[in-house]
């Protein structure tokens, strides 16, 4: 009769598909996965969908872990269409996009999938995401919940560019946002599906934040669910400083920008947004880096190519809702540089 019972009560939970996208992570899947498999969530899979490794990963997780199912892309395609490539493969409720340099928490699927049942309209939330180094401090992508300001520029609950707080649990409470995390990023399937998923033009890098804002556009809301915490080293594919990674966040933040954007706004944002990172070239430039400021060079150079020759194959949604939840009206840069004001809470107050 218990037998029975578990059973009954394991049909009712919703299925959870754990996707890890794996690119040459083979020592970041040894490290992760046992943690992940001990998770505590009754209906839950876990899939590797490998990107085209050379470092031995798929032959490692045959023989090590021969349960787990693989999903293999011929080619790197990216997080992006890597993503979307194996999520048509998967069927379940829910995704978790899991990225393979993240340790999880027992019962960390829980208390998102809670508030997610509870409430419908949640299309993405995240965990809060810590520093996997420095496990008192808030981890870069992510941290507790993703922000944006009005000029594009995406910052987090516990962290504003590229400062970084301590979690002295500030922000553990449960609230809308405007961005969930790439790096654990719940979302239900069918709205997914719908919205076609990531952005595959942006190949890596802010097509979390571009789905989440056409999530919203449409009617959908974005939470941060702290009660769910993770472990994030960061950095595992391009570390922080990588010219290239440089160049794909800022053409990716332009062309989202430019997506999700009213043209009421965007005539007076872009050329704005333009200059900002004009200047911000140039303080690459005279302080050494010129990595940098050719990263957003060559960001600006193919910004334009998408406007002429690609913009037609992006995702872009008709908006239901024009009341973003999570977006200040405000910079960050001119908070952060000219006010001081170099925390979440300094700049913004939302609960």
């Amino acid at each position: 009769m218990q037998d029975l019972n578990k059973q009954v009560t394991v049909a009712k939970m919703p299925a959870v598909a754990v996707v890890i996208l794996n690119w040459n992570g083979k020592y970041f899947l040894k490290k992760f996965l046992p943690p992940l498999l001990a998770s505590t969530y009754n209906n839950m899979q876990v899939i590797v969908a490998d990107n085209a490794s050379t470092d031995g990963s798929v032959l490692w997780l045959k023989e090590k872990f021969p349960a787990i199912e693989i999903i293999i892309n011929p080619v790197n395609e990216g997080f992006a269409k890597g993503y979307n490539t194996a999520l048509k493969q998967v069927d379940a409720d829910y995704f978790i996009l899991l990225n393979s340099d993240v340790e999880v928490t027992p019962g960390w699927i829980e208390p998102i999938v809670n508030i997610m049942e509870a409430d419908k309209k949640i299309a993405a939330c995240q965990p809060k995401i810590l520093d996997e180094k420095n496990k008192q401090y808030f981890e870069y992508a992510g941290a507790c919940g993703g922000f944006i300001d009005v000029l594009g520029y995406p910052f987090a609950r516990g962290r504003v560019l590229e400062k970084i707080e301590k979690d002295n649990k500030q922000y553990d409470d449960a609230v809308p946002c405007f961005w969930a995390s790439g790096a654990a990023l719940f979302v239900r399937a069918n709205v997914y599906k719908t919205l076609g998923g990531l952005d595959e033009y942006f190949f890596a890098h802010q097509e979390e934040i571009d789905l989440c804002w056409r999530m919203q556009l449409m009617g959908y809301k974005i939470y941060v669910q702290p009660a769910s915490v993770v472990y994030h080293v960061g950095g595992g594919t391009l570390p922080q400083g990588n010219s290239k990674k440089t160049y794909l966040n800022y053409r990716n933040n332009l062309i989202m920008l430019y997506k999700n954007t009213a043209w009421q706004s965007i005539v007076w944002k872009m050329p704005l947004r333009l200059l900002l990172d004009v200047v911000a070239a140039y303080k690459g430039l005279f302080s050494g880096d010129a990595g940098y400021f050719f990263a957003i060079a060559k960001a600006h150079i193919h910004f334009v190519q998408w406007l002429l020759f690609y913009k037609k194959k992006s995702l872009f949604v008709l908006p239901i809702n024009k009341i973003l939840t999570g977006k200040y009206n405000g910079s960050i840069l001119w908070n952060f540089y000219l006010r001081k004001r170099k925390t979440f809470s300094e700049i913004i107050n939302v609960t």
